[in-house]
């Protein structure tokens, strides 16, 4: 028996093939009642926890051995022994309820399912006492398991989450200095540590976040098997909302779960990164608990996790097809990120450039992989962005990176405000950064392709979201410092007619296009933001400085009075003279001069 309860651990298969043969369940109940000892008992105890673990072992487990399991558990004389058995029984409970959440289509968790004569807050009481109690090593595993099973239940994570006694020990398992043995690992048993992190994982996880169409279809699914499951409801337990959720994490950061990840990585196994990167997405969901994580070394831990998943990754990003990037990759780049939008690049990577470098290719990637959602998308072009500002070799090795300028310029068109924005704030600062970018939007090389981008940005800046508009107005701005610019927008001028008027609008928006219907007239916004005037001076100064033919300039002039960008630029000086910043006065002033002396 020693030898099968070794071999579930190294082998499942081939012991539950053992397990499930004809008589051998038999034979081991019976000899816990032909020969009774408590060593034996234990064994048994131990293999029975080992099998049960496994679905096809737990649908073969006979009603005499889930007999024997719950009277063990309450009646043995041997901790140890009742321990395990309570432990065996939970994961029956827990597994069966899986089976039949599988089955059903509900969520894990919500299905009850009780074996034996004990409840779930009764064996969950007896493995708190344990941990609470700091009993031996084994007997601490097995009740950490068991509650890590035990905890995929929402009314157990409330129970759990609110016993500040019980968290403060259970998380103080986890060592906190790094302590090698003869072999060179960890002290701490991995399945020690992955049992504090499960549970750890499990009460600070959010629900998954449905789209509309699986929210549907979870809908039908319900409806469907309504009829023929007896449960209590097939709507998701309240206790499992975010509002929940969220003060759960409050109660562990309160009580040290921030410290456990950044020593539970030292195991640096597959299952520990993956439970480690999905309670930190869901711990820094909220803002106000980022700088926490910072503090801890949350951000050093999810570089870890992001780097041993990095060569799987070697595929060129430029590819007609993208790789997909792995659940557990993905939420570590995408807390990270999250983490990066709200704080410097230095307290997120520290002083050390070569980090933040490092960062790049992992937000490219959720940028551009194929199993990314738009949030994703959203959140990785927003830290890139917050890098892209951290200097000038910075946003150069963002912008080199293969096809991610493509696919942000693919997302300037998407038609949801948030992610077109981040779009364009990325574009803007890399613009402002990379001189390769500069040349791509407004070098000479393709003039075609300058204008093209160019009607892109003038379009943007003539949105109703203010932090597009200038993100949009800036990137003009700046381009506009080069002569192939220019001559760009004054060929798109003649084009479309819409370039004077968009600039006479961010500057004074009571300056209203004549074409324009009165309800168009109605819905723009007469507020005058100072920000928006600014790029529009300049870029107003820029563009008419720069022309020398005089047929040319005098027509271009009489357009720019036909879009009223002479009269906003007189009233702006006449009226705000005084009160406006110099920086923004004397271009304004220049411009006008140019426009007023040629006219």
């Amino acid at each position: 028996m020693s030898f099968l309860t070794a071999l579930f651990q190294v082998d499942w298969k081939s012991a539950a093939s053992i397990f499930q043969q004809d008589g051998v369940l038999e034979a081991i109940m019976d000899s816990v009642d032909l020969a009774p000892s408590e060593h034996l008992a234990r064994t048994v105890a131990q293999l029975l926890s080992q099998a049960i673990g496994h679905k096809p072992c737990r649908g073969g487990l006979s009603p005499q051995a889930i007999k024997w399991l719950d009277f063990t558990s309450q009646n043995s004389s041997n901790a140890n022994t009742r321990i395990t058995a309570t432990n065996a029984l939970i994961k029956l409970s827990k597994g069966s309820a899986f089976d039949n959440a599988q089955t059903l289509g509900d969520a894990v968790g919500d299905v009850q399912t009780r074996v034996g004569s004990r409840n779930d807050e009764d064996l969950a009481a007896s493995m708190k006492a344990v941990i609470v109690a700091g009993a031996n090593e084994t007997s601490l595993a097995d009740a950490v398991e068991g509650l890590a099973y035990l905890s995929v239940d929402p009314m157990m994570k409330e129970e759990l989450s609110q016993d500040t006694v019980f968290l403060k020990r259970l998380f103080s398992l986890v060592p906190r200095r790094k302590t090698n043995n003869a072999s060179g690992s960890i002290d701490t048993p991995t399945t020690l540590a992955f049992g504090v992190l499960s549970i750890a994982s499990n009460l600070c996880t959010y629900r998954p976040r449905l789209t509309e169409e699986q929210i549907q279809m979870e809908k039908l699914r319900n409806m469907a098997s309504a009829p023929k499951a007896n449960t209590k409801s097939s709507s998701p337990s309240i206790l499992d909302d975010d509002d929940h959720v969220r003060a759960r994490i409050r109660r562990a950061i309160d009580v040290g779960v921030l410290d456990i990840f950044s020593l539970v990585i030292r195991s640096d196994t597959v299952a520990v990164r993956a439970l480690t990167a999905k309670a930190l997405l869901s711990i820094v969901e909220e803002k106000d608990n980022r700088g926490k994580v910072l503090q801890s070394g949350g951000a050093k831990v999810l570089m870890h996790i992001i780097k041993q998943s990095m060569p799987f990754y070697q595929q060129s990003l430029s590819s007609a097809s993208p790789q997909a990037l792995e659940t557990t990759t993905l939420d570590a780049i995408q807390a990270l990120a999250k983490l990066a939008i709200t704080s410097s690049p230095i307290q997120v990577f520290g002083p050390n450039e070569g980090a933040m470098y490092d960062a790049i290719r992992p937000f490219s990637l959720m940028l551009q992989g194929s199993s990314s959602t738009l949030l994703q998308r959203f959140e990785s072009m927003m830290a890139l962005t917050n890098l892209s500002s951290q200097g000038t070799e910075t946003a150069t090795r963002i912008a080199k990176s293969d096809g991610l300028l493509q696919k942000v310029e693919l997302l300037l068109l998407e038609d949801h405000t948030l992610v077109r924005r981040a779009a364009m704030e990325l574009i803007c600062n890399l613009i402002a950064g990379s001189d390769e970018v500069f040349e791509r939007y407004g070098g000479e090389d393709n003039p075609s392709a300058t204008k093209s981008k160019l009607q892109i940005m003038f379009a943007l800046s003539d949105v109703d979201d203010l932090p597009t508009r200038l993100a949009a107005s800036g990137a003009v701005a700046t381009l506009t410092s080069a002569p192939s610019a220019c001559a760009a927008i004054i060929s798109l001028q003649s084009d479309k007619h819409r370039v004077f008027s968009i600039l006479a609008q961010l500057i004074d928006p009571s300056v209203i296009d004549r074409d324009n219907s009165e309800e168009e007239k109605e819905s723009i916004d007469l507020e005058v933001h100072p920000g928006l005037v600014h790029r529009a001076i300049i870029s107003t100064r820029n563009i008419f400085s720069g022309v020398s033919d005089k047929v040319l300039l005098e027509q271009l002039i009489r357009e720019a009075e036909e879009a009223g960008l002479q009269h906003a630029l007189m009233n702006l000086v006449k009226t705000q003279g005084g009160r406006v910043d110099a920086g923004v006065l004397r271009p304004a002033v220049e411009a006008l001069q140019v426009l007023m002396d040629k006219s």
